[in-house]
């Protein structure tokens, strides 16, 4: 299993950012998959979760309506977009899953046990 995150970046606050996390190893038709941060100083939480066997989605309250989980299944990626960024945004992203768990919520919710390396969102005027 392997997941590769990229597109992270220096953006001002308003602005968008799409990530990207390609999957080998496994497809994504059946576990849940999602985007995880870390900030300096701050434990590690989740901002996104899909199921990727009935694109049920999950989102912590500080991203709803700004950011959104998405999947392309002919490049077995997910990703993540993300707008109206703000200063604590910035953090290092990334993404994760559990071969065996289903459930979006319950993978943003718990350690996931597959992980990429991440990628820094920086968002600064």
């Amino acid at each position: 299993v392997q997941l590769q995150a990229s597109g992270g970046g220096l953006v001002q606050p308003g602005e968008s950012l799409t990530l990207s996390c390609a999957a080998s190893g496994f497809t994504l038709n059946r576990p849940a998959i999602g985007w995880f941060r870390e900030a300096p100083g701050k434990e590690r939480e989740a901002v996104s979760c899909l199921s990727t066997n009935n694109d049920i989605t999950y989102y912590p309250d500080f991203v709803k309506g700004r950011f959104t989980i998405s999947r392309d299944k002919s490049k077995n990626t997910v990703y993540l977009q993300m707008n109206n960024l703000r200063p604590e945004d910035t953090a290092v992203y990334y993404c994760a899953t559990d071969l065996g768990q289903a459930s979006s919520y319950a993978l943003c919710h718990r350690s996931p046990k597959e992980w990429g390396q991440g990628t820094q969102v920086t968002v600064s005027s």
